[in-house]
């Protein structure tokens, strides 16, 4: 089944020409089926590229989804052309008393502030609230998920010796999880921070449970025991040259990055990097939105949730 998203998007023509099933708001209107709700809070600076990773993940499930872009009413975005939010993004303002089946919060560059110095803070905290009672399921992502973790959990991030980038084997540690359903004892994800979370920690504060935890990279997957609260530390959506695209970035910023770890074949950066992730990618999203979101939600979702 296709996933739903305007007709001029960008990252539609794309999708298209990957062979991903796409649907206008007109057709979808003609189908007798209640759409999957998913609301994504795109936090980061490219954001037509998010939306393009993201939207070919969910695109590749059997549901058919409605999708929301969010971003954030108290930042003025940098990077994304004022013509693009008007035209496909909302503020939370204007969706506040909506439900949503799903929402991902995404990561954003801002790793090494603290989270009370981030200048739209105060707006995170009121959307993580918020998904409390109007969201059945949410995902959250690299700095969304070490923000949840600290906001509803209070784990605190702590900065690593140097930038955590490249291509990473993490271990399942709870097989059982639905999450995990069809996948291997081990998961090949791109990691891309400068900040992660201890699995003591979160053990620790009793409420969520570590899915998968890697010798290099940490814990890359964590849970609450309903799946009403995902946390991924890593990048299963991200693209063949998202990690070139940073390196380079940095490179050219005078940041003398090092090469993304078990990224470019012989670590040579003018070599193609090969795809070794996107299974996982696809695998994982379609799991939390089967087991975490369509399994689990009611019909008709319009009264806070508990």
């Amino acid at each position: 089944m296709p996933v739903n998203i305007p007709r001029d998007l960008p990252a539609r023509a794309i999708l298209e020409d990957e062979g991903i099933f796409v649907m206008s708001d007109e057709r979808a209107r003609t189908q007798d089926i209640r759409p999957m709700r998913i609301a994504i809070l795109n936090l980061m600076p490219t954001k037509e590229a998010t939306e393009t990773q993201l939207l070919r993940v969910l695109g590749s499930t059997p549901l058919q989804v409605e999708v929301t872009l969010l971003h954030m009413a108290s930042h003025s975005s940098r990077n994304t052309p004022p013509e693009h939010l008007e035209a496909f993004y909302t503020t939370f303002a204007d969706v506040e008393d909506q439900y949503f089946d799903g929402m991902i919060i995404t990561g954003a560059p801002i790793e090494l502030l603290k989270f009370e110095d981030v200048d739209y803070w105060p707006e995170m905290v009121q959307i993580l609230d918020w998904t409390r009672q109007h969201v059945y399921s949410t995902l959250h992502i690299c700095w969304g998920a070490q923000a949840a973790l600290y906001h509803h959990h209070g784990v605190q991030k702590y900065e690593l010796p140097s930038k955590l980038s490249g291509i990473f084997e993490h271990r399942v540690v709870r097989p059982e999880s639905a999450l995990l359903r069809g996948l291997d004892d081990s998961l090949t994800v791109p990691q891309s921070r400068h900040t992660g979370v201890h699995a003591a920690d979160l053990e620790s504060a009793g409420t969520v449970e570590v899915l998968a935890v890697g010798d290099d990279a940490g814990v890359l997957l964590a849970t609450t025991p309903d799946l009403r609260q995902v946390f991924i530390t890593g990048h299963p959506e991200y693209d063949r040259d998202t990690l070139d695209r940073e390196y380079k970035r940095d490179a050219e910023a005078g940041l003398s990055p090092a090469l993304p770890e078990n990224y470019y074949p012989d670590d040579d950066p003018s070599r193609e990097p090969a795809v070794t992730w996107r299974s996982y990618g696809v695998m994982l999203y379609a799991n939390w939105l089967n087991h975490c979101v369509y399994q689990q939600v009611p019909f008709e979702q319009s009264h806070p949730l508990r």
